[in-house]
């Protein structure tokens, strides 16, 4: 549902700047305010309520608890708080995929950035590097179409039902696809790690 009122950046900035001082009435007003299109956001990229509410309540965690360190000059409010809710819905993914048995990252967007963020050490490169080239090269293993659902699911954000839209193929069709891909994906990995 579109929202008819946009958000005032002015206004989110001072109710930012208050919850620095722990103005819980502010906070409040700040978390209504932006909070449905924050769980939009997170849901789009997780798929499933539950995980985008987690992912919600841990970026306003994170909002209340880093406030004071807001920078207006480098980011819109709603931008720096997409980016923090952001970062926590992908570290439910990232520890989804783990749970699943992926013992690498979750190749998506973050990954690619980083390897080329300016303030990563090289350590990190060569980390990140490392795994991202290890989960590419099992990733070209897959078939074709498997290997386009995961890198629709993952790389893309897009959900089980999303995926089947855009490549019209049933639902249960891309959850199959999707779950032996994953398996494949684990055995790639682990027979990469013991090389």
């Amino acid at each position: 549902m579109p929202d008819s009122h946009p958000i005032d950046p002015e206004q989110l900035r001072g109710w930012l700047q208050a919850a620095a001082r722990h103005d819980a009435p502010a906070f409040r007003l700040l978390y209504d305010a932006t909070s449905p299109k924050l769980f939009g956001f997170a849901l789009r990229i997780l798929g499933k309520r539950e995980l985008a509410e987690e992912a919600l309540q841990d970026g306003f965690v994170a909002i209340w608890h880093g406030a004071a360190s807001y920078q207006a000059h480098l980011a819109a409010p709603m931008t720096w708080m997409t980016t923090i809710v952001r970062n926590k819905a992908l570290d439910l993914l990232r520890r989804q995929a783990h749970d699943v048995g992926i013992d690498g990252p979750v190749f998506d967007e973050g990954v690619m950035a980083a390897l080329h963020d300016p303030r990563a050490t090289p350590i990190d490169a060569l980390l990140i590097s490392r795994d991202a080239k290890a989960l590419a090269y099992c990733m070209s293993m897959l078939e074709g179409e498997h290997r386009q659902v995961v890198g629709l699911a993952f790389f893309h954000d897009l959900s089980h039902s999303e995926v089947a839209l855009q490549m019209a193929i049933p639902i249960g069709t891309v959850k199959t696809w999707i779950r032996r891909s994953l398996e494949r994906l684990k055995a790639c990995l682990a027979k990469g790690e013991r090389a």
